[in-house]
């Protein structure tokens, strides 16, 4: 069985489904990284006064958000593909993917997973570049999404 190379990070990113891109590849695994920040996931609160209730308030619960960016730091992995995706969303061409990020143990065992529902890429951020290393890793890449599914 062949070992998925990403699972060497504490987080791998999948981009899910059988869809192909305009150059014929198969979506798949894409990408390991070493954080990820932006997790944050809120419920609207809408406060509501009765009359003749002067004790409290009534507190009811809204529609969810997702007010923060999804960022991926430190990362490895198919750079190409990440790129090419965010050149056609900057021209545009917004089109967007479910992702699903896992959590891996030491050994690189999948511990839990979330899927992200129609993520795009906004922000790429590419290594430095220096003639002494072939780093073919990118700093970090910042995705939205419409919530986990």
């Amino acid at each position: 069985m062949q070992r998925d190379p990403y699972s060497a990070f504490r987080f791998s990113l999948k981009v899910v489904g059988g869809d192909r891109d305009k150059e014929g590849r198969l979506d798949g695994a894409i990408g390991g990284f070493n954080e990820i920040s932006g997790l944050l996931f809120e419920t609207e609160v809408h406060t509501l006064r009765v009359g003749g209730m002067n004790d409290q308030e009534l507190q009811l619960a809204g529609p969810a958000k997702f007010p923060a960016r999804l960022v991926l730091k430190r990362g490895l992995g198919d750079a190409g593909f990440l790129w090419d995706w965010y050149l056609l969303v900057a021209r545009g061409e917004v089109i967007r993917k479910d992702i699903d990020i896992r959590l891996n143990d030491e050994q690189g065992e999948k511990l839990r997973s979330w899927l992200f529902k129609a993520a795009c890429p906004v922000k790429w951020t590419g290594p430095d570049l220096r003639a002494s290393t072939s780093a073919i890793a990118f700093e970090s890449l910042e995705l939205v999404h419409r919530g986990l599914g």
